[in-house]
């Protein structure tokens, strides 16, 4: 009796671990996968940023790293949905088993090298450095090996006979997903130019914020001999100064928006005052005009007329040369004026190419798609009295409340039924148990 006794309270523990190591990988993994999903070109660009660091990045074309970027999104949602429910358990926790070791040896050669900045392990809603990313795959990574280990100690959700539901409703609805914001934009914008966000605000660094600290070493000769000093031990007229260096020893403060400026063809800024301007400005955003698409000029040139009939400003933010603005001054007939800014920077404002972007005292109003660009029948009024001219009421609640009600709702309802179902077919045989040993008993 007490070996048994021992033996269940064993059993009860590694069961109570393996679901727990199930339900973090399983969050986890949907997480990663959702916010990735959610901005297919912003996951290509870190990938791009990983091939620059290897010096493959002119060998793999940009459909490819497109590609892989939708497939690793929906890989890690997808396993982390099924694991959740726990589905084909065997299966599923060694493929997760592959995957993390495979992302744990990548955040080894992050940790080690440093080659990027950011893992984009969470897209921009969360960034880690790189030692807490290789401490985080590490614990992953034994998590999966757990549960890798008792995978039938895992609880189902649903019945084996209903998996399939779940498996194509979430492969389904995660192409779905990033298809829709790969034509339109990101369903959450995480960045620092969403929409309502003031870009002085986000430039602006607080009067206590942590200020960088610096080093400064000189290299002095005497006598044919040198030497290094720094500021506390530097020595009398007698050496000569040979070189100097600074390095920065400890980071400050970094704004949210540290890298943005707009420069005319003439070379004149005109950040301050087109983010001081308290009228309203459009900003046709294009990192590489050469890459743009130029099926909606003819909507762009609309935009463009209407701002001069009412006196609004309308700029192309690009970073090509003047031989991409001229080739896309022929194809498209443009007239407006154009300016250069970084193109990392306009990949960061909107993940289109071309997007549209209006401001208002410097304040994102709205973004837009080249896509999904406002027709004629929306530039009827001026922005001051038209719907245009303000934020767009659909707000993260209402994107949240969409988003369970056409993929957790109906997960959940058919958890529910399955498993109702599966607790009136147990009853059913109960009973039917219960009568039949009546009947012998008679």
């Amino acid at each position: 009796m007490p070996s048994s006794a021992s033996s269940n309270s064993v059993n009860r523990l590694r069961s109570i671990i393996v679901n727990v190591c199930r339900l973090v990988l399983a969050v986890t993994l949907v997480l990663s996968g959702f916010v990735k999903a959610i901005d297919p070109l912003g996951t290509q660009y870190k990938i791009q940023d990983y091939l620059s660091a290897l010096s493959l990045s002119d060998l793999v074309p940009d459909w490819l790293t497109l590609g892989t970027s939708i497939t690793l999104s929906a890989t890690e949602f997808c396993l982390g949905i099924f694991l959740l429910f726990a589905i084909h358990r065997r299966t599923v926790t060694k493929l997760i088993v592959v995957l993390m070791a495979v992302m744990t040896l990548i955040s080894i050669w992050l940790w080690w090298a440093n080659p990027v900045s950011d893992c984009g392990c969470f897209g921009d809603a969360l960034h880690l450095t790189n030692g807490e990313t290789f401490a985080k795959n590490i614990v992953l990574l034994g998590m999966a090996l757990v549960t890798a280990r008792w995978p039938l100690t895992m609880v189902r959700f649903i019945s084996k006979t209903n998996q399939w539901i779940v498996i194509n409703y979430t492969l389904l609805f995660v192409i779905i997903i990033s298809g829709y914001c790969l034509w339109s934009l990101p369903l959450f914008d995480f960045r620092p130019y969403h929409v309502g966000a003031n870009l002085l605000e986000g430039m602006e660094i607080p009067e206590t914020a942590e200020q960088p600290e610096f080093e400064t070493t000189f290299i002095l000769e005497k006598d044919g001999v040198r030497r290094t000093f720094t500021l506390d031990d530097y020595p009398d007229s007698t050496w000569t100064f040979i070189d100097s260096k600074t390095v920065m020893t400890k980071e400050g403060y970094v704004p949210p928006i540290h890298d943005f400026s707009i420069e005319t063809a003439d070379g004149d800024d005109l950040t301050d005052s087109l983010l001081n301007d308290q009228g309203y400005t459009f900003l046709l955003i294009s990192p590489h005009l050469e890459d743009a698409s130029d099926s909606h000029f003819g909507e762009i040139d609309q935009l463009y007329e209407y701002s001069q009939d009412h006196g609004y400003g309308f700029y192309c933010l690009t970073a090509s040369g003047e031989r991409g603005i001229s080739r896309w001054r022929e194809l498209t007939g443009a007239e407006y004026p154009f300016c250069t800014t970084d193109a990392t920077t306009l990949k960061t404002i909107i993940r289109s190419n071309p997007g549209l972007l209006l401001l208002h005292g410097g304040r994102v109003m709205r973004k837009w798609s080249h896509n999904q660009l406002p027709g004629i029948d929306a530039l009827q009024q001026p922005l001051e009295s038209s719907a245009l001219g303000r934020m767009p009421d659909d707000g993260v609640s209402g994107k949240v409340f969409r988003l369970v009600v056409y993929f957790v709702l109906p997960l959940l309802l058919l958890t529910i039924t399955d498993r109702l179902w599966a607790w009136t077919r147990w009853l059913r045989k109960t009973r039917g148990s219960k009568k039949s040993k009546t009947k012998e008993s008679k």
